[in-house]
C-alpha cells in the first residue's frame, strides 16, 4: 500500500498539537486553569515563524494561563521536535467548537420551549 503524502506543514501541525497537548497535561498540575483545556489544532505559517494554537476551555482564565506558559511550551517543542526554528506560539479559542457549544445551547432552549408549549396544550 503506497504511503500517503501530506504537506509538510500539515504533518508539523499534527506533531505540534500532540506535543503541546501532552505538555499541557503536565502543566495542569501547576495551574488549575489548564485542567479542562484541550488543544484542538495548530496552524503553522509556511515560514515556521509563527504557529496559532487553537484550544477549547471551560475556565475563563485559560487564555491567560496559556499565555503564561507559552515560553515553557515553546521550549518543549524545541526539545521534542526537530525544526530549523521553533515557531512563536499564540493561542486562540477554537471558533468551531465555540459555535458548536452555542448551537447546542440554542437547541436545548428550543427543545425546552417545545416541551413547555406541549404541556400547555394538554
Amino acid at each position: 500500500m503506497p504511503r500517503r503524502q501530506y504537506p509538510r506543514t500539515a504533518r508539523l501541525n499534527e506533531v505540534l498539537r500532540e506535543v503541546l497537548a501532552e505538555r499541557l497535561e503536565e502543566f495542569a498540575d501547576d495551574d488549575e486553569r489548564l485542567d479542562l483545556v484541550t488543544i484542538t489544532g495548530v496552524q503553522v505559517d509556511a515560514d515556521l515563524h509563527h504557529a496559532t494554537v487553537f484550544y477549547t476551555a471551560r475556565h475563563e482564565g485559560a487564555g491567560d494561563a496559556l499565555a503564561a506558559c507559552r515560553v515553557r511550551l515553546q521550549a518543549a517543542v524545541a526539545r521534542e521536535v526537530r525544526l530549523k526554528r521553533t515557531p512563536q506560539l499564540s493561542f486562540m479559542v477554537d471558533p468551531g467548537v465555540t459555535s458548536g457549544w452555542r448551537i447546542e445551547e440554542i437547541l436545548k432552549d428550543v427543545a425546552g420551549q417545545g416541551s413547555r408549549d406541549a404541556g400547555e396544550h394538554d
